[in-house]
């Protein structure tokens, strides 16, 4: 009965984080569903140690679990890392209102009249996605990823009971 409540909590945490990207995706101030990305991290972070259980023997210093726990880390720290990429990338969403263009020419011999610099007031940029949403997807994350590990914490040994009926 043990192996049920360890199921149950472990559904009830995987839906909480994913309660938390749906928020960081559907909320109307942050209205992007760009964080949605993360959700491929969460199906590629089991594969390395999954492969790595099937080719591995029971001695204590495994290359193949080793190269598997190194594959799991980069994806794990790829998922957090996109979120914050993509909070920090900035966006030019287009030229404000009244938008005013100041035109400067140098007065050297060279090249008399040239147009030197072009400075456009009022551009407004913005970042790919909003703070608010980078930080629901790491909190997401974080709930996530302690869900994964929970399950193969939860369900790693081999002396289950198995129940005939």
């Amino acid at each position: 009965m043990a192996g049920v409540k360890a199921l149950v909590a472990l559904a009830f945490t995987g839906s909480i984080g994913l309660l938390f990207l749906f928020l960081a995706c559907a909320l109307p101030q942050f209205n992007n569903w760009y964080p949605f990305t993360v959700v491929v991290f969460y199906f590629l972070s089991p594969i390395p140690s999954l492969l790595a259980r099937r080719h591995s023997d029971d001695s204590a210093s495994n290359p193949c679990r080793e190269l598997a726990y190194f594959l799991t880390t980069g994806i794990v720290l790829s998922a957090f890392a996109l979120p914050i990429v993509l909070a920090r990338a900035p966006v030019a969403v287009g030229p404000g209102p009244n938008n005013t263009t100041t035109t400067t020419t140098t007065t050297t011999t060279e090249a008399p009249g040239k147009l030197d610099d072009i400075i456009i007031e009022n551009d407004v940029t913005t970042t790919v996605i909003a703070g608010g949403a980078c930080g629901l997807v790491l909190t997401a994350n974080a709930i996530m990823f302690l869900t994964i590990l929970g399950f193969f914490i939860a369900f790693d040994g081999d002396d289950v009971q198995y129940s005939v009926w």
